[in-house]
């Protein structure tokens, strides 16, 4: 076998190994029950893993049904000093969180307390779509 051959098999070999996911930094808040009626899907119940997209990823109504990961990363503030949980959570755009809107992401209470203590009211997170 060739040298040539043997690299293009060794940089195969790696690139299956590995895999690349790309988190993009932002901030989310959350909001209380109830979830209906919702900018997306109106009156359809649609659960409580659910959030608001603000118009970093509204997109006119593009964002709506699209999935995402998020992880808290941290606090926005010095008041809670260690907000996160450690796990992420996913959950679907099913509504619009308008201009103002204090996160990237509005998530549901239940959600976000997945994620980080509610006491928090705004954390760092870690997001990508799913």
């Amino acid at each position: 076998m060739g040298v040539q051959t043997r690299v293009l098999i060794m940089v195969g070999m790696l690139i299956s190994l590995t895999s690349v996911v790309y988190a993009t930094a932002g901030t989310a808040t959350f909001y209380t029950a109830p979830y209906v009626p919702s900018s997306c899907y109106g009156y359809q119940d649609n659960g409580v893993m659910i959030a608001a997209a603000s118009d970093v990823l509204w997109n006119n109504r593009a964002a709506c049904g699209q999935r995402y990961s998020i992880k808290c990363t941290g606090p926005t503030n010095a008041g809670v000093p260690k907000p996160c949980t450690g796990k992420s959570v996913v959950v679907k755009i099913v509504d619009y969180c308008p201009p103002g809107c204090r996160g990237t992401i509005d998530l549901s209470q239940e959600a976000f307390k997945v994620i980080a203590n509610l006491d928090a009211g705004k954390i760092n997170i870690d997001y990508n779509r799913v």
